[in-house]
C-alpha cells in the first residue's frame, strides 16, 4: 500500500467531527456546515470535546446565527469552556473579514440601483451595533456613490439628527442626491413616528436646496425597511 493510500485510509477511519479540513479538501468549502467551518478556525478541541463540538457550543450561544455570533465579544466567546482568547480572537477576525468582504462586494459596482444595494453597503457598518447611528450616502447625478459616513450616533432607542449637518456636507461634496440610513438595535424593521417626522423634514430641506432624498433605509441584522420601496418618501 502506498503512502497516499495509507493516508486516505487513515482519514476515512477518523470520526467525521475530527476532520473538517479533509472534508473541505475532498468535497469543497460549500460542503461544510457552519460548525465545521468554525472548527477549522478553532483548530483543536479539548480532552472531552472535538473542535466541531466546541464550534456547535459557540453557535448555540449565538442562537445558531452567524450574524449574532459576529456581535459577541471576546469575553462572551471565552465563556464557552475550551475557547480561550486566541480561539476567540481568531473567530472574531474571520467574521470581521467576512463583513468587510460583503461591503467591498457591494461597492464594486459603485452605482445605487435599488434599496438592497444601499443596504448591502451600510449593513456591515451598522447592522450589528448595540446603539443607533445615522448615516448618509452621497450620490452623483448618475447615482454613483461619492462618499458615505456617519452623521450622528445615539443610544439604544434613538439618535438626534440635524439636517444642517447632512446638507452642509452634501453641498461641500457637490452631491446631487442622498440616501439616509440608520439602524435599529432592537431589530424592529418598521419606522417610528420620529423616523417618519425626521425623514419628512430632511426631504423638505432637500427640495429647497435642490438635493433629492432618494431613500431612507432602516437597517437591522435581520433585514431592512426602505421608505422608497413602501412609497413613504
Amino acid at each position: 500500500m502506498s503512502y497516499s493510500e495509507t493516508k486516505f485510509t487513515n482519514i476515512k477511519s477518523w470520526a467525521e467531527e475530527d476532520r473538517p479540513r479533509e472534508k473541505l479538501i475532498q468535497k469543497g468549502r460549500q460542503s461544510l456546515t457552519d460548525a465545521e467551518l468554525l472548527a477549522i478556525l478553532i483548530g483543536s478541541g479539548t480532552k472531552n470535546l472535538s473542535a466541531v463540538e466546541l464550534a456547535r457550543k459557540l453557535l448555540f450561544i449565538a442562537d445558531n446565527h452567524l450574524l449574532s455570533l459576529g456581535k459577541l465579544s471576546i469575553e462572551q466567546l471565552t465563556k464557552v469552556k475550551g475557547i480561550g482568547d486566541a480561539k476567540a480572537i481568531t473567530v472574531i477576525a474571520a467574521l470581521e473579514l467576512g463583513r468587510r468582504r460583503q461591503q467591498q462586494d457591494a461597492l464594486a459596482e459603485n452605482i445605487i440601483k435599488t434599496s438592497k444595494h444601499a443596504f448591502d453597503i451600510l449593513s456591515p457598518c451598522i447592522a450589528d451595533l448595540s446603539h443607533e447611528e445615522f448615516w448618509v450616502i452621497l450620490l452623483s447625478r448618475k447615482s454613483v456613490v461619492l462618499k458615505y459616513k456617519m452623521i450622528t450616533q445615539g443610544g439604544f432607542s434613538g439618535t438626534i439628527v440635524d439636517p444642517r449637518q447632512i446638507f452642509n456636507w452634501a453641498i461641500l461634496e457637490q452631491a446631487s442626491s442622498i440616501i439616509l440610513a440608520h439602524n435599529h438595535p432592537s431589530g424592529n424593521l418598521f419606522p417610528s413616528e420620529l423616523d417618519r417626522d425626521i425623514t419628512k423634514k430632511i426631504v423638505k430641506a432637500g427640495e429647497i436646496l435642490g438635493i433629492q432624498v432618494v431613500d431612507h433605509v432602516i437597517i437591522t441584522s435581520g433585514g431592512y425597511y426602505s421608505f422608497a420601496d413602501h412609497g413613504a418618501i
